[in-house]
This record gives C-alpha cells, sequence and structure tokens, in this order.
C-alpha cells in the first residue's frame, strides 16, 4: 500500500465526511417539512405561512447556521476550512460546531481503515458506504433522537445486496439476520412497554439491527447486541456519574449499535473468531 494511495483514500475520506455532514445537517430538516406538509394536508390546513423556498441536500449551498451567510468555497474545503478559519464564520464570528470536522475526520478514519484492512475494490467501497451511512444515522440519532427511515430501510437492502453479490453463500443467514434482527428489537420493546409502562427503544432501532442483521448475519446478532449493550451501560454510566443533572434521561441506541456495526462490518471475522474463542465454539461465522 503506498504513501500515495493512503492520501487520496485520506482526501476522499474527507470529501465523502463532508457530504455526511450535509446528510446529518439536512435530512431531519427535510423530515420535518415533509411531515408538517402531510399534516396540512390530512387536516385540509392551508400553507400559507410556510417557507416554500427548495430545500433538500444540494441547495440552498452551504452556509453560517447563524447568519445565514453562504460559505466561500475555499472555506468549504473539509476540514481545512475549518481549520483556516479556527472554527469561526467569517460573515459574523460565531463558533462553527467540532462536530463537521470530527465527522470529516471520522469518515477519512473508516476509508483508510477499509482501504488497510480490505484492499481498494468495488467490495471495499460498499462496505464504507454501509460505514458512512451508520456514522450518519449514529449521530442523527445523538441529536433527534430519529433513525430515520430514509437511511435505514436503503442500508437494509443494500446489506443484502452486498451478501448476494460478493457472499452468496451468505445470503440466507443476511435473510435471517434481517429478520431476527428486527424480530429481538420489536419483542424487547413490548417486553419492556408491559413490564415498566414505557418505551424502551424507538422504531427506528429494529430496522437499524435489521439491517446489521443483512450486513452481519444472524450469527453475528448476539456479538452485535454484546458490543452495544455493553458500550452503552459504560457510556451512560460515565455520563449520568460527570454530570448528575442527566441521571435518569433517555439515551439514544443507535450511535451504540452504528458504532458496533462498523467494527462487524470491517473487522467481523476476527472479532467473531475471538467471540467463539471465549465461548468455547468453532471459529468462524
Amino acid at each position: 500500500m503506498t504513501p500515495l494511495l493512503l492520501l487520496l483514500v485520506a482526501a476522499l475520506g474527507l470529501v465523502l465526511g463532508s457530504f455526511v455532514n450535509v446528510v446529518i445537517a439536512r435530512l431531519p430538516v427535510m423530515i420535518a417539512r415533509d411531515w408538517r406538509a402531510q399534516a396540512r394536508e390530512t387536516l385540509s390546513l392551508s400553507a400559507e405561512n410556510e417557507v416554500n423556498e427548495t430545500f433538500n441536500l444540494a441547495v440552498p449551498r452551504s452556509h453560517c447556521p447563524h447568519c445565514r451567510t453562504p460559505i466561500a468555497w475555499h472555506d468549504n474545503l473539509p476540514l481545512l476550512g475549518y481549520l483556516k478559519r479556527r472554527g469561526r464564520c467569517a460573515g459574523c464570528g460565531s463558533r462553527i460546531s467540532v462536530q463537521y470536522p470530527l465527522v470529516e475526520l471520522a469518515a477519512m478514519g473508516l476509508a483508510l481503515w477499509l482501504t488497510l484492512a480490505q484492499g481498494v475494490s468495488v467490495e471495499s467501497a460498499a462496505l464504507l458506504g454501509g460505514c458512512l451511512t451508520l456514522l450518519a444515522l449514529a449521530v442523527i440519532d445523538l441529536h433527534t433522537r430519529l433513525l430515520p427511515d430514509a437511511l435505514t430501510l436503503p442500508l437494509l437492502w443494500a446489506g443484502l445486496l452486498y451478501q448476494l453479490i460478493w457472499q452468496p453463500q451468505a445470503l440466507s443467514a443476511a435473510v435471517v439476520g434481517a429478520a431476527a434482527g428486527y424480530l429481538f428489537c420489536w419483542s424487547f420493546y413490548w417486553l419492556f412497554r408491559l413490564m415498566t409502562g414505557r418505551e424502551g427503544m424507538g422504531y427506528g432501532d429494529f430496522k437499524l439491527l435489521a439491517a446489521l442483521g443483512a450486513w452481519c448475519g444472524w450469527q453475528a446478532l448476539p456479538l452485535l447486541l454484546v458490543l452495544s449493550a455493553g458500550v452503552g451501560a459504560i457510556v451512560g454510566i460515565a455520563i449520568q456519574l460527570a454530570l448528575p443533572r442527566l441521571r435518569g434521561a433517555p439515551l439514544p441506541f443507535g450511535p451504540f449499535l452504528g458504532a458496533a456495526g462498523v467494527l462487524m462490518v470491517i473487522e467481523g471475522d476476527a472479532l467473531m473468531a475471538l467471540y467463539n474463542t471465549l465461548l468455547g465454539a468453532p471459529a468462524g461465522y
């Protein structure tokens, strides 16, 4: 693996991370607008007070969230633009969230990790697409407690398509994994609700675990749940100890499922071998 190739992969990762930031920032707004439009139509309400400007992943152009000043192309370069302006808007001087460079760095890290682990191929590109979708879902869920169908459902079908093209012998395990992942979360949801009267997770979690079952197969579901629940419990306890005011506050499960999913997508064989060794079972899926 040459340094030039790794540099190109890193640059591509930063660019893709910039697009992931756009998805994170705009998709929840697009969904909310669509919900309002559907509600107005159902209730026969007037839309005269609604803003009708075009808003999607491409329009309008990138702008400061505070003063809405359009961002110049040289300030919009992934990571470099943020460092150049020291994390502040060129127009109003307001601080820009550190989330933007962190997501870009995470995407770059995923691209390099996959390249080193899997090499450069169309299959690696497909795996990177799945991992970047999980990154977007994790951050959106962290901010909004929402796992949009616009991401979870394509992720599920993409997982099945990936198995069909590159791992056809594992397609049946992927189909069972998708069904079992959804059914497990659905069962937990209703059991928790019947026992406590509260909702322990959202429907988006059902679909996300189903998508991970499609990508990783049903055999990986126990390890996925152990990793996500274990890390979630540790982080939850740490947050409550550090910030007592947040005790009892709900903690989204999507980011932990997403992180576990990324680990399994990239290093699934090694993790499953270790997991089976610890359980005293045969290695492999």
